[in-house]
């Protein structure tokens, strides 16, 4: 028998693990997000309404696209041109092809591909109307060769569409070898599970920090015993709980004995969560091409910058232009033929901002200026330029 033996516990003094309640963000789908994977359509959706800012660069960029024109030779054929784009009917009810481009192209940015259906009358003779499809009810195949596009429709079954020429498709920045476009939001999925984690965290701890918890702790003195402790605390118990569900807090807590109260959580601060924010949002700024300005971000800028950040903006806009230019002739194409005429036509876009306008105007009165000032100069010193090019006096 040894000696120094160790004390064993007593049966009833058992240490246990309290499991911790996980608290995520509602949207746990991004959580589950696993890259290179065909299902993500449903994942960039949840994107645009987790994180806002997100959804309001996407408008933004949209908006600014502005309104364009098709211009023609003939005069008659501009005017017809003009009221089907003002009176073609499109899907939910609305009117105009501007809409249908508005839709077309949110479709695009966020699922990295659209898909639009010409409706023609029942007797063929003109547009009914312009449908913006559902991506996630669509599948773009290979044709016969890699130039050609499929649309088919999504499922069990994956069957091509009747009318292919009467569908439009349209993919951004495809993926080589595949029939695929990326989304503008790809690559989006980490970062914004980081933001939403901290948001999270934010919450839980604002209302750890609201409704406040407090540990009564209750010690019995020596010379009243052990005996009725366990109906003291269960009176200290119910009085704190009257006192705390009291409307008001006009109530005062009076005890007798050695009780201690705390706030359960008061010595763990609130962490300053600026910094990680800041970080995280930069990423998406950038992965989007949106001037922090523009989205109600004031951080240190200067003037110049904000022009340069201005011109690459106008440059990403053209390219999107660009994209949808091909998408826009082919409804003019496909309305001319359906007329029988056979004219060329050209899509012209309006200016982006008034700011390139008003360079514009200035760089004019700039060189009004200086011939202006160039014909003084010959005036007041009978300066002429030979038929030779050599600048002689008269």
């Amino acid at each position: 028998m040894s000696i120094f033996r160790r004390k064993s516990k007593p049966k009833d003094e058992v240490v246990q693990c309290a499991p911790r309640r996980v608290c995520s963000h509602p949207f746990g789908f991004i959580d589950s997000y696993s890259p290179l994977t065909e299902t993500e359509l449903e994942l960039y959706s949840v994107l645009r309404e987790a994180v806002p800012i997100i959804d309001a660069a996407i408008g933004k960029i949209i908006r600014l696209m502005g309104t364009f024109t098709v211009e023609c030779e003939n005069r008659k054929t501009r005017m017809m041109i003009d009221e089907f784009f003002r009176d073609v009917n499109v899907c939910q009810g609305n009117r105009g092809i501007n809409t249908f481009i508005t839709t077309y192209f949110d479709q695009l940015l966020t699922y990295g591909q659209a898909v639009g259906e010409i409706v023609l009358t029942p007797d063929g003779n003109n547009i009914a109307a312009l449908y913006n499809a559902n991506p996630k009810d669509i599948k773009l195949c290979a044709g016969e060769t890699p130039l050609d596009i499929i649309v088919c429709k999504n499922g069990v079954d994956v069957s091509p569409l009747p009318y292919q020429d009467l569908l439009v498709s349209t993919l951004l920045n495809p993926q080589p070898g595949r029939v695929r476009g990326t989304s503008l939001l790809y690559g989006l999925p980490f970062v914004s599970k980081i933001l939403l984690k901290i948001y999270n965290s934010i919450g839980q701890n604002w209302e750890r920090a609201g409704n406040i918890h407090f540990a009564v702790t209750y010690k019995p003195d020596k010379e009243s015993g052990f005996a009725n402790a366990r109906e003291n605390a269960e009176q200290i118990a119910s009085q704190w709980s009257r006192v705390m569900s009291e409307p008001g807090g006009n109530c005062d807590f009076v005890s007798v004995g050695d009780i201690s109260i705390q706030t359960i959580g008061a010595d763990n601060p609130i962490m300053d969560c600026d910094v990680p924010i800041r970080r995280v949002s930069e990423q998406i700024v950038a992965k989007l091409g949106i001037p922090p300005f523009l989205l109600g971000l004031s951080w240190s800028t200067t003037e110049r910058m904000s022009s340069q950040q201005a011109d690459i903006l106008t440059s990403e806009l053209e390219y999107y232009r660009e994209t949808l230019n091909p998408i826009i002739r082919r409804i003019v194409r496909m309305f001319l033929n359906i007329k029988g005429i056979d004219e060329k036509v050209d899509v012209y876009w309006n200016n982006i901002n008034l700011q390139d306008e008003l360079e514009r105007s200035q760089a004019r009165l700039n060189n009004a200026n200086a011939l202006r000032a160039e014909k003084e100069i010959e005036r007041e010193f009978g300066v002429i330029e030979s038929e030779e090019g050599i600048i002689e006096n008269i």
